[in-house]
């Protein structure tokens, strides 16, 4: 039993590192838009919620953003302890939270459907969009001095990103419903 529990952790802690690495991969494929730009870092961080569970999951997003606060430039923008006044860390809070919900929600059946991982996904989604665009407003118009008023905030941080967010959820519910029976099998 002590022999199955080590490599438990041991696969657990390869698991959350290969996240934190995959969501740091995926700051850097981008496409530029204004404010926010679209990265792959929302499909890692959905995947690490249904894969890794609620704990695991947010552990490697709070590993990944950790990372990027000592100085690594890890983010889509750069990295150091002074990126928390970037308009855009609010939406890595949101990832953090999101992977939680994600988690959660998708860890309530031992065989989640395609429908309640991509219910889980949705959530995950609304809390990063709630929380980065909540953090994007203040920050901008309180810290920074780059006022944005409401609407070009729905504009550039909610409508131009939501059809690649969507579509990410899609994606994201496909690949989990795939590989977390390969996942739970392995783990034994």
């Amino acid at each position: 039993m002590l022999q199955t529990t080590a490599r438990t952790r041991t696969s657990n802690l390869i698991l959350c590192g290969l996240f934190s690495a995959l969501i740091t991969v995926g700051a850097f494929i981008k496409i530029p838009v204004p404010a926010v730009p679209f990265t792959l870092q929302f499909l890692f961080t959905t995947l690490a919620g249904l894969l890794l569970g609620p704990r695991l999951g947010s552990l490697s997003v709070g590993v990944y953003i950790g990372i990027g606060l000592i100085g690594v430039p890890v983010f889509a923008n750069g990295g150091g302890f002074g990126y928390i006044l970037q308009p855009t860390f609010g939406y890595l809070l949101g990832f953090y939270v999101g992977t939680y919900a994600t988690g959660t929600i998708a860890a309530t059946s031992h065989q989640p459907s395609f429908r309640r991982l991509l219910a889980a996904n949705f959530v995950g989604l609304l809390f990063v969009y709630l929380i980065g665009m909540i953090y994007y407003y203040f920050v901008a118009n309180f810290f920074i001095n780059q006022p944005i008023g409401v609407w070009p905030l729905i504009l550039y941080c909610f409508l131009l990103p939501l059809p690649g967010d969507l579509a990410i959820c899609f994606v994201s519910a496909l690949l989990g419903k795939r590989l977390i029976p390969i996942l739970k099998e392995g783990v034994r």
